[in-house]
């Protein structure tokens, strides 16, 4: 029995006179020609000599993606060619490899042709790649001009400078590098088009000029275009045979998207030819500024402000780079061993959205997040016996979120009350000895009975599902805004607050509380 084989052949950019000698040969001496697409200005070539040949494009309305329609190709012509092979009669064959010579390939086998070079954008060719040593069947690929040829030549950009091929079907934010040429093909029709056009839009402004190419290199069909990229999807055109390149920038308002720009000027802000005061700065210096900048953040939260936001969250994002930055300095870590840990964290403590558990609701998805937290603590040699239950509350927690918390975690083991009614009889009993320790006079004891107080009240504040820390903000920003109307009323009278009393100031309190 022949071993089965499979030739794989590039048609090349689309202009006849770039077919390469090797593939016409391969081409006239085939018997079993077949190609994944029809839709490609070679076929006229095989019209002109009289080539048989059978197409893949059914397949294509078929199924309903890509990834299935490439699938299907590659299976049916691995089955054709061990159809062939069993079918033919046996002859001495050498076992041809993707690296060998076009003379004295299997004349039984399949020939499969493709636009362009077998190895650039072609899922088919790497299946057949994968598989075929697998299922003994012998792959040889002989390849063509590549549409990157004739962009390079038509476009007129030269790949050292910096270059990158994407796929217009699988494009991402995270992929796009402005300061690279940026190729981006598979744009077949319109709607892909404009999913590209959305994606280029989280990097790069409406305006940003795009160049949009179709059959470069083919006589009497190429087309190029430059347009701003809002338009992108609005230009007629789109097919097998179309791209589009974003020339490569060096202009500072794209390179200041990027993470990479931001680690860079870290680095060059505390590098010698930096700031003095950034170099001289060390983790406990500014340990203060990341707990400032933190509660500014919180107040643009807290005000709904977008624009205090983007500002106060770069603050904070900042703080984060100085101290990674000092660590990197000295070879601890850096920044993406950081973000590396981040992303593994998020990861595992997400079975149910990253694996194959799922959460039905968000206290299904708590309690995953705690099952898993709990075995990474496991994985790190964590002695979960030798732990107290209160264990990972930050010791600088502001006194009323630490409260908080530390009631949570007593109350995951049962230590709790059962209803709320017993709750506030404990606020009732602090109260009382919060008044007996002032008619004692005694500071210490004073201190000591306000404490248990907050600490009862909040404990009630877990019984109805309020964070005291956003509730104490709530009621020091409506505090705030009262008295503000009684410094309004008394500026408007021209007096100041030596000119009134408790009496008047209380009555414009009662005023503001009808209409704050």
């Amino acid at each position: 029995m022949n071993k089965p084989a499979i030739t794989v052949v590039g048609l090349g950019s689309g202009d006849a006179d770039q077919l390469t000698l090797g593939v016409w040969r391969q081409l006239q001496s085939a018997a079993h020609r077949y190609v994944r697409t029809d839709k490609h200005p070679m076929m006229r070539l095989f019209t002109e000599n009289d080539m048989t040949y059978a197409s893949f494009d059914s397949l294509y309305e078929q199924l309903d993606s890509f990834p299935d329609v490439y699938e299907a190709i590659a299976a049916s012509l691995m089955d054709k060619a061990r159809a062939l092979a069993s079918s033919a009669p046996a002859a001495e064959e050498p076992n041809v490899s993707a690296s060998a010579s076009t003379a004295g390939l299997p004349a039984h086998g399949v020939l499969y042709a493709v636009p362009g070079h077998p190895m650039v954008a072609e899922r088919t060719v790497q299946l057949l790649r994968e598989r075929c040593s697998q299922e003994g069947i012998t792959l040889t690929i002989i390849g063509g001009e590549s549409f990157l040829d004739q962009a390079f030549t038509r476009l007129g950009f030269d790949p050292i400078e910096g270059f990158q091929l994407l796929d217009g079907t699988e494009l991402k934010p995270s992929l796009l590098r402005p300061e690279l040429h940026t190729v981006i093909g598979q744009v077949y029709d319109s709607f892909i088009a404009s999913d590209v056009k959305l994606t280029l839009m989280e990097r790069y402004p409406d305006e940003h000029p795009v160049v949009i190419g179709h059959a470069l290199g083919v006589p009497g069909e190429e087309q190029i275009h430059t347009v701003p990229l809002y338009e992108l999807d609005r230009m007629e055109g789109f097919g097998n045979l179309s791209l589009i390149w974003i020339p490569l920038s060096n202009d500072d308002e794209l390179r200041n998207r990027s993470f990479e720009r931001l680690h860079e000027i870290v680095a060059i802000l505390r590098s010698p030819e930096g700031c003095p005061w950034d170099r001289e700065q060390t983790h406990q210096s500014i340990r203060k500024n990341f707990i400032e900048e933190t509660y500014e953040a919180l107040e643009a939260l807290d005000n709904d402000d977008p624009d205090g936001m983007r500002e106060e969250f770069g603050d904070v994002v900042l703080q984060v780079m100085l101290h990674s930055q000092m660590e990197e300095e000295v070879g601890s870590f850096s920044v993406y061993d950081v973000i590396q840990s981040l992303n593994e964290k998020l990861l595992f403590r997400h079975p149910h959205v990253f694996g194959e558990s799922g959460a039905r609701n968000a206290e299904e998805a708590l309690q995953s997040w705690d099952r898993m937290k709990a075995e990474e603590k496991l994985r790190k040699g964590m002695d979960a016996a030798g732990q107290s239950v209160l264990d990972g509350i930050p010791p600088d927690l502001p006194a009323l979120m630490k409260a908080y918390k530390i009631q949570k975690k007593a109350a995951k083991v049962g230590f709790d009350w059962d209803a709320i009614g017993p709750v506030l009889d404990k606020i009732q009993e602090e109260l009382d000895e919060l008044r007996e320790a002032i008619a004692s006079k005694d500071a210490e004891e004073q201190a000591g009975e306000l404490g248990d107080l907050l600490f009862a009240a909040v404990n009630a504040s877990r019984f109805i599902h309020a964070d005291p820390e956003e509730a104490l903000t709530r009621t020091n920003r409506k505090f705030k805004e009262r008295f503000s109307y009684i410094e309004d009323q008394l500026r408007i009278s021209g007096r100041t607050f030596d000119q009134t009393d408790l009496t008047e100031m209380d009555r414009f309190w009662e005023e503001a509380k009808r209409i704050r």
